[in-house]
């Protein structure tokens, strides 16, 4: 009776020039891999799902491949790359019906999107370093970036660190009472991390970080405005309890995306600082846009009994323009940069998190 062949857990990821296979094969010795005819045939020594036995496989991929396979062993698993022989993507590996011991290698996986923005990085990537090269010495350059970002958000972690820790024992010790002072007692940090904030959005203008502009301005114009103007030129709005929870949201958020890209600036990626970066902004974003939107409204009856900032226009139209109307059209404005700046922090986690839906045949 004819033994039965058994098969590998065979894993599989692309991109448009290339294909990756992962075989679920420990302790292997003298794999045979060959391409013929755009088949690929694997046979090997070694232990799997079925122990120590001899396991094999064939693909017929979808599409033609070069037929020189590139594979490293390692002590678990066995990993081989083909070459497409036309840079595209695949709606599938192979032409048959996929067989049950395929399956997606999500730790690599991209989609069709996301392998081209990796293909775009790779490429301005290349033409950095040949634009470096023409323009003296790269290393020097990229070193000093690299140090300039880090100190940069090093100093703004510690600042929103300060203000947070602050806050946090001040209302564990005096309770609600500490919400009326907050003003007086961070306020001078907090000037200092928003104006020291305009760095982002220079940075983003001039190409120093990949960050789009129009968030990164309409927070930094958003924040200030509620800092220096409603907070800032109102005396009567600086000892109200939303003062404390206006901070309190701004340094939460900070606390964890400062730190995230110092360790970006020296190539390190600590998973749980990653994900707390993109996760912790979903339920505090809109609650800070949220308490900055009572501080307007707060704030409407109050620069109407003073007057500051309503003017008269000229004759013969003689129409007093209260402030209070501008601020009606900040909250409208408030809102869609709420909408801009959460559609954009959502994409931004969906390509690191989001599940793969697509189907894979």
């Amino acid at each position: 009776m004819e033994n039965q062949v058994l098969t590998p857990h065979v894993y599989w990821a692309q991109r448009h020039r290339e294909l990756y296979l992962r075989v679920e094969l420990s302790d292997v010795q003298n794999p045979a891999i060959s391409i013929t005819e755009n088949v690929l045939h694997f046979k090997a020594q070694g232990h799997g799902a079925k122990g120590d036995n001899v396991y094999e496989f064939h693909l017929e991929f979808l599409e033609p491949v070069k037929p020189e396979p590139v594979y490293k062993l390692t002590q678990r698993q066995v990993n081989i790359m083909v070459q497409k022989k036309v840079s595209q993507w695949w709606e599938r590996l192979t032409k048959q019906k996929r067989p049950l011991f395929l399956a997606p290698d999500f730790d690599r996986w991209l989609d069709e999107s996301d392998a081209e923005m990796e293909l775009r990085a790779k490429e301005e990537e290349r033409l950095n370093k040949l634009r470096m090269e023409n323009e003296g010495s790269p290393e020097t350059f990229a070193s000093m970036k690299k140090g300039y970002l880090f100190m940069y958000n090093l100093v703004q972690f510690l600042g929103f660190s300060w203000i947070f820790v602050n806050l946090t024992v001040r209302f564990f010790v005096l309770g609600k009472e500490s919400f009326y002072d907050t003003f007086h007692t961070v306020a001078d940090v907090m000037y200092f991390c928003q104006m020291l904030a305009g760095v982002e959005t220079i940075n983003a203008v001039i190409g120093v970080t990949n960050s789009p502009v129009l968030p990164s301005v309409l927070q930094l114009l958003g924040r200030n405005f509620i800092l220096f103007i409603i907070f800032g030129t109102m005396e009567e709005m600086q000892n109200r309890a939303v003062v404390f929870f206006v901070f309190y949201l701004w340094s939460a958020i900070e606390i964890f995306r400062y730190p995230f890209y110092m360790l970006t600036c020296i190539d390190m990626d600590w998973k749980v600082l990653t994900w707390l970066r993109y996760s912790v902004w979903i339920p505090i974003y809109p609650l800070g846009c949220l308490a900055e939107a009572v501080s307007v409204i707060q704030s409407i009856p109050v620069f109407n009994e003073t007057g500051r900032f309503s003017f008269t226009l000229p004759y013969p139209v003689k129409i007093k323009v209260r402030f209070s109307f501008f601020l009606q059209i900040y909250l409208i404005v408030l809102f869609l940069g709420l909408y801009i700046n959460f559609r954009h922090l959502y994409k931004q986690r969906r390509r690191r998190y989001g599940q793969r839906k697509k189907k894979i045949d």
